[in-house]
């Protein structure tokens, strides 16, 4: 099949950058000189297809003339069939060939007219490869060929070895080859003498990604069921959410909790289930129903089915393996198929033979029972509301929401129903799901009357709805609830108004100021109140009132905060945020985040990991920044709250952008907010301006750098910052650009604007702010007062805005021709920036040095160290020092496996076996002891 040039812009494809990266360079051979054969390998669904697809695409694209195949079941006995089917376009060249080559591929293809009916010729092998070999180089020589080739496990074997004969003979050719075939079937012929490329399971960044390209992407607890269930595989991820969409009530809710698999997909992951033994069908239900790998669990469950002999038809059939007393499918979706494949009186006697066998272990048989239940049973719903409260005690939140949802279903009386949906809410709110919690929480509605619990069941909608963009449909629900419960439930309400203050500082819109401060007033304190809220609600409203009483408040706040207060720690972060208290909020949400590892919800708290990134990033520690950036941008594509994914998706192109990846931070910030209006959101609309502004600074375009910054500020004869409070920190950026690009008058009209909105009571760092962008802007003979100011060691815990104030004076007095003293404030700049990695900077105050007389050296590093990423180098350093991976990730907010992760491959970079090589393998680079 032959793909002609002309093709339209095509989609872009989720989470399969490494891989179109490396098909790309195989789709420019020629140019790069590498590898003219590439084999991609995956799981059934892996999307091998729509790479090949994309790979012909850009062929096209380059004017290759692609010639492309694709192995079918029906056609694996036809000989040469599918080299017949990719020489379709060029047959006619067949005429021109040596005349013994073209005579064998005639009658390869059955097409000599001359041996009708002669049954007896057979055609020479290696005349039939040499033919193709020739027609393919001929076609070839007239427009550079690109052979793509799809399921190649189904190809039948004469094909595969012209195909493997031909891919030993492209060098030297303008031709490649992608062949694409199943990974636990990759024919023989490709399987080592050629480059493989692994297309495996989508990171869950980009699963949630693709979960929302779809027509009805799933939200709540079935999107994590599908992530899970899916396990990366897009098929599975695209197939399940078109099953649920079809069927949204059509889920049979137990222990395995599956969701319903399509034919399609049970064609692929477990096909060849009808044709085994009912024996080996039962044992598979119950290692399926049992949700665990434990084979004694599956054996206890079925006497008399303990013999070896009836799992090998499975095991043949590739389902299962069994092994060290353990029977694991082969992927998640096996498990669902062979579950959905039994009836329902099947899957019931299979639930009660585990409760019977889980009859010490009642988490496990409050389950199971639910799984059998054929109704309400409050029996049943009160094991399950006990396992919640064991799960929750243990800090497994999710777990505990998902069991009193469970248990509500199967509650006969409708208030105590409502009240176990409210603790389902609760605890899905501490696992970090909004979309699940929003959806438990609609449920309550049509079980009472009582006010309290529809106050509560507002409260948790509209917590769900915070962490999105819908701002106004969140404060609706929130601020409602606080004015309403203000002298019924003071508790209550404060809580209400507590989680307002987030949507309504993300908006930025001045009304919600007004009413949050408003509805306060209508609280009354509560004696067993922790403060943390109302600090909050405060910061909120008026981040510059009376800054240092709530400094002093929430010093005092802090001192008395009980252990174990992960709500009281997140919020006091936050106000420690605002405030500009950057190293307490870092501590505070460190510690919030230590809380959630020690628990099985780790990591699922998006706001919290995006909080701590941003905190991260102002107090300079920019990998630890990255990371918690990363984690927070795929944990929010899992739990949907957009807020995050934009969020931590502008953080990414503004760390991008500092380091002098300005071309990725532009694609980065763009993609970010492509199709949204972010109008309503204020504070991510200036902070999305100054990801751009920065990467505009870091390439040196300073007219449009200062264009982004200018729109923090609306263009008014007044004009007003556009988010009261983030506007204000583009304020020093936007006067340095300014004075380069000419704007220096519009630049001060902005900043006596901002002077006004604060007033006097503003941060240490605000000040330095304010101080560095008079020194640009105002009279050149108050400047250098400013610029001590600005650089002032008060402004330290800010280090990349105290570098680029000892790089502004620097520079200011270097002009002045006073290169002496300008020289220790460019040492400091030019100190800190390396440290940070902020090459573009680094780069500049070296200039600006060496214009002073000062000979600036380069850092000194080993050859193999400049392979490591600014991760990687941290990392090394650390372990160089001797502290173990556990250590290590308690200061980076990492996991001691993802440390372990990164040092399995820095050992190769760095050409060490061990962590007693690092600091030899480091040289200068070695942190001091």
């Amino acid at each position: 099949m032959d793909v002609g040039a002309g093709q339209a812009h095509a989609p872009d494809i989720l989470g399969r950058d490494r891989e179109l990266a490396r098909i790309a360079r195989l789709v420019h051979a020629e140019d790069a000189g590498g590898p003219k054969v590439l084999v991609l390998v995956g799981e059934p669904g892996a999307g091998k297809s729509t790479l090949v697809d994309r790979a012909a695409s850009q062929g096209a694209a380059r004017g290759r003339r692609v010639l492309r195949v694709r192995g079918s079941e029906g056609e694996e006995d036809l000989p040469f069939a599918g080299v017949h089917q990719l020489l379709r376009p060029v047959l006619a060249g067949v005429e021109r060939l040596p005349p013994r080559q073209r005579d064998a591929l005639r009658c390869a293809f059955g097409t000599d007219e001359s041996d009708e009916g002669d049954t007896s010729r057979t055609p020479d092998q290696l005349l039939i490869r040499l033919g193709v070999l020739t027609l393919l180089s001929d076609a070839a020589s007239e427009r550079p060929l690109l052979i793509a080739v799809d399921d190649a496990q189904w190809l039948d074997v004469g094909s595969l070895d012209v195909l493997a004969f031909v891919a030993r003979r492209l060098e030297g050719e303008p031709a490649v080859m992608l062949l694409a075939a199943r990974d636990e079937a990759v024919p023989g012929r490709f399987g080592h003498d050629f480059p493989h490329l692994t297309a495996g399971p989508l990171d869950r960044a980009a699963a949630g990604l693709l979960l929302d390209a779809q027509p009805h992407p799933p939200k709540g607890r079935v999107r994590s069921q599908i992530l899970r269930q899916a396990a990366g595989n897009p098929l599975a991820l695209i197939e399940l959410t078109r099953a649920f969409a079809r069927d949204p009530a059509g889920r049979d809710i137990g222990s395995i909790d599956t969701l319903p698999v399509t034919a399609r997909l049970e064609r692929l992951f477990a096909a060849d289930l009808p044709t085994l033994p009912e024996s080996t069908r039962r044992v598979l239900l119950l290692a399926s129903a049992a949700g665990t790998e434990r084979l004694s669990d599956v054996l206890h469950a079925a006497p008399g089915l303990d013999g070896v002999q009836v799992w090998r038809p499975a095991e043949e059939a590739g389902l299962v393996r069994v092994e060290g007393g353990q029977v694991r499918l082969r992927h998640p979706l096996v498990r669902s198929a062979i579950y959905q494949a039994a009836s329902f009186a099947e899957r019931r006697e299979a639930h009660l033979a585990l409760a019977a066998a889980f009859a010490k272990e009642p988490d496990r048989r409050a389950w199971h029972l639910a799984a059998a239940a054929l109704g309400p049973d409050e029996h049943v719903a009160t094991a399950l509301a006990d396992s919640a409260e064991r799960s929750r005690q243990r800090g497994g939140h999710a777990a505990a929401a998902a069991a009193l949802e469970r248990a509500a279903e199967l509650t006969p009386e409708p208030g105590r129903r409502a009240r176990r949906l409210l603790g389902a809410a609760a605890s899905a709110m501490f696992a970090g799901h909004p979309q699940w919690v929003g959806d438990i929480a609609t449920r309550v509605d049509t079980l009472t009357d009582d006010a309290r619990l529809l106050a509560e069941a507002s409260l948790r909608a509209g917590w769900s709805l915070a962490v999105t963009l819908r701002h106004d449909d969140s404060l609706a629900f929130l601020l409602h609830v606080a004015e309403a419960m203000a002298t019924q439930a003071p508790s209550l309400a404060l809580d209400a108004l507590g989680t307002a203050a987030t949507p309504a500082y993300n908006s930025g819109d001045p009304f919600y100021r007004a009413e949050l401060q408003r509805i306060d007033a209508l609280i009354a304190p509560q004696p067993d109140e922790d403060g943390s809220d109302r600090l909050w609600v405060a910061a909120v409203s008026n981040p510059f009132a009376a800054r240092e009483q709530a400094l002093q408040r929430l010093t005092r706040a802090v001192d008395a905060l009980p252990d174990g207060s992960l709500s009281a720690l997140v919020v006091l972060g936050a106000t420690a945020t605002v405030l500009d208290a950057t190293d307490l909020a870092v501590r505070l949400y460190g510690q919030a985040m230590d809380h959630l590892r020690r628990t099985a919800t780790a990591g699922t708290n998006a706001t919290l990991a995006r909080a701590l990134a941003l905190a991260l990033f102002d107090s300079g520690a920019w990998t630890a920044a990255q990371s918690a950036a990363e984690d927070a941008f795929w944990m929010a594509t899992e739990a949907g709250a957009d807020n995050v994914t934009v969020g931590a998706q502008l953080l990414q192109a503004t760390l991008r952008a500092a380091q002098g990846d300005h071309a990725a931070a532009h694609t980065r910030a763009s993609g970010a907010v492509r199709g949204l209006d972010l109008r309503k959101s204020r504070s991510l609309y200036v902070r999305y301006r100054q990801a751009r502004g920065t990467a505009f600074l870091a390439e040196g375009d300073h007219q449009s750098a200062y264009e982004q910054l200018r729109r923090a500020f609306t263009r008014d004869f007044h004009p007003e910052p556009v988010h009261y409070h983030v506007s204000l920190y583009c304020l020093s950026d936007l006067a340095a650009a300014a004075v380069r690009a000419g704007q220096v008058a519009d630049a001060r009209v902005v900043l006596h604007a901002a002077e006004r909105a604060m007033g006097a009571s503003r941060s240490a760092r605000l000040d330095a702010v304010v101080h560095r962008a008079s020194a640009l802007l105002g009279d050149p003979d108050e400047a250098e007062a400013h610029f001590r100011a600005a650089t002032d060691p008060v402004t330290a815990p800010w280090p990349f805005e105290h570098a680029l104030a000892h790089l502004n004076f620097g520079e200011w007095l270097r002009r002045r021709r006073r290169s002496v003293e300008a020289r220790p404030a460019l040492g400091t700049a030019l100190e800190i920036f390396e440290r940070l990695d902020a090459r573009p900077w680094v780069e500049r105050t070296a200039a600006e040095l060496r214009a002073a007389g000062v000979a600036v050296v380069p850092t000194a590093a080993p050859e193999a160290v400049s392979g490591l990423t600014p991760q990687e180098l941290q990392i090394a350093q650390l372990a160089a020092e001797g502290l173990t991976n556990r250590d290590i990730g308690a200061r980076l907010y990492l996991s001691p496996r993802t440390i372990g992760f990164h040092l399995h491959k820095i050992f190769p970079k760095l050409g060490v076996t061990g962590r007693a090589q690092l600091r030899d393998a480091l040289g200068d680079l070695a942190r001091p002891d």
